[in-house]
C-alpha cells in the first residue's frame, strides 16, 4: 500500500469520524425536540413518578448537559439502559438484534451478487434475444416493486395460502421468505448494472484486438470482460450490504423477524431515547465504514485507479 492510498484511507476515516458524529448530534436533538416524553401515557405513572423516572435517567437535566454525557459515555462504548425494556442495557439489545439481522442481510446480499452478475452476464451476452428480454422484464418488476409489497406478496402465497414456510421469521426456516424480500431488489439492480457494464466492456477497442488475435472466447469473457464489468458492481455492493442490514426495517415487521429493526421500529414508537440513538449510531457507522470498503475495494479490483 503506498503513502497516496493510505493518506486517502486515513482522510476517509476522519471523515467517516464527522459524519457518524453529525447523525449523532441531530438524531440526539431531533428526539428531545420532539413533543412529550418516554414516560408519558404509562399506565400508573403519577407526575411525581414521572419526575423521579427522569431524574434516575438524567433526562431532567439542561439538554447541553444530557448531550455532553451521551458523547462522552459513548466514546466508552456506554449506549445507558433502555427506558422501555427496564433491567437491560441498550448494548445488548443491540447486539442481540444485530445477530440477526446481519445473518439475514449477508446471506441476501451474496445471493442478490451471485444471480445478478450470473444474469446480467447473460443479458449481455445474448443482447436483444428472447432471454435478455426476459431479464429485462423480471428485473424491472423487482426494482419498480417496494419491499413491503413483495414481502406481503410472497408471505400470502407461500405461507398462508401453500403453507410451504413460516410466516414468523423467529421459527425454523423463517428467514427463507425474508432473504428472499431483501435480496430480489439488489439482485436485479446487479443484474441491470453488469449488463450495462458488460455491454460497454465488449464494446472496447481492446476486446476486439483480444478477438483478432485469436484469444478464446471464455478467456474473453472471464479473463477481460467480466473482470473489468464488475467494478460498478463493487462500488455498489459495499453501501448494498450496509442498505440491506440497515433497509430490513420493514420486512422484520412483515415477518416478524428478532432483528435489530424490530426493536428500531419499537424504540421510536416507544420514544426510547437510547435504543434510537444507539440504534442509529451502529447503523450509520456500517453504512460509513461499508462505502468507505467500497472505495478501497476500487483500488484492489483495478490498479489503475487513483484514489484522490
Amino acid at each position: 500500500m503506498n503513502t497516496k492510498t493510505l493518506m486517502y484511507i486515513l482522510k476517509r476515516i476522519l471523515l467517516a469520524v464527522v459524519t457518524v458524529w453529525v447523525v449523532i448530534t441531530v438524531t440526539f436533538f431531533v428526539m428531545h425536540a420532539v413533543p412529550g416524553g418516554p414516560f408519558v401515557g404509562e399506565k400508573a405513572v403519577t407526575p411525581a413518578v414521572q419526575a423521579a423516572m427522569e431524574a434516575k435517567y438524567g433526562l431532567d437535566k439542561p439538554l447541553g448537559v444530557q448531550y455532553l454525557t451521551y458523547l462522552k459515555d459513548i466514546t466508552r462504548f456506554d449506549f445507558g439502559p433502555s427506558l422501555k425494556l427496564r433491567g437491560r442495557n441498550i448494548t445488548d439489545i443491540i447486539v442481540d438484534g444485530m445477530k440477526t439481522s446481519i445473518k439475514l442481510g449477508v446471506i441476501a446480499a451474496f445471493i442478490a451478487l451471485a444471480f445478478g452478475v450470473v444474469f446480467g452476464s447473460i443479458a449481455a451476452l445474448r443482447r436483444n434475444k428472447i432471454i435478455d428480454r426476459i431479464i429485462m422484464i423480471i428485473t424491472t418488476a423487482f426494482v419498480s416493486m417496494p419491499s413491503f409489497i413483495m414481502g406481503s406478496l410472497l408471505l400470502i402465497v407461500f405461507s398462508t395460502k401453500l403453507g410451504w414456510l413460516p410466516a414468523n421469521g423467529a421459527q425454523k426456516n423463517g428467514l427463507i421468505l425474508p432473504v428472499i424480500t431483501l435480496s430480489l431488489y439488489p439482485m436485479a439492480y446487479i443484474t441491470r448494472l453488469t449488463r450495462s457494464s458488460m455491454l460497454e466492456v465488449l464494446g472496447q477497442d481492446y476486446i476486439r484486438t483480444a478477438k483478432a488475435k485469436g484469444v478464446s472466447g471464455v478467456k474473453i469473457i472471464f479473463g477481460h470482460a467480466l473482470k473489468n464489468s464488475l467494478i460498478p458492481v463493487i462500488t455498489y455492493f459495499g453501501p448494498m450490504l450496509a442498505y440491506i442490514v440497515t433497509g430490513s426495517l420493514v420486512v422484520e415487521q412483515i415477518f416478524a423477524v428478532p432483528g435489530i429493526g424490530r426493536a428500531f421500529v419499537n424504540s421510536i414508537t416507544g420514544r426510547d431515547y437510547p435504543l434510537v440513538m444507539g440504534t442509529t449510531i451502529v447503523l450509520a457507522t456500517l453504512i460509513v465504514f461499508m462505502n468507505l470498503v467500497g472505495d478501497v475495494m476500487y483500488k484492489i479490483v483495478d490498479p489503475r485507479i487513483t484514489l484522490e
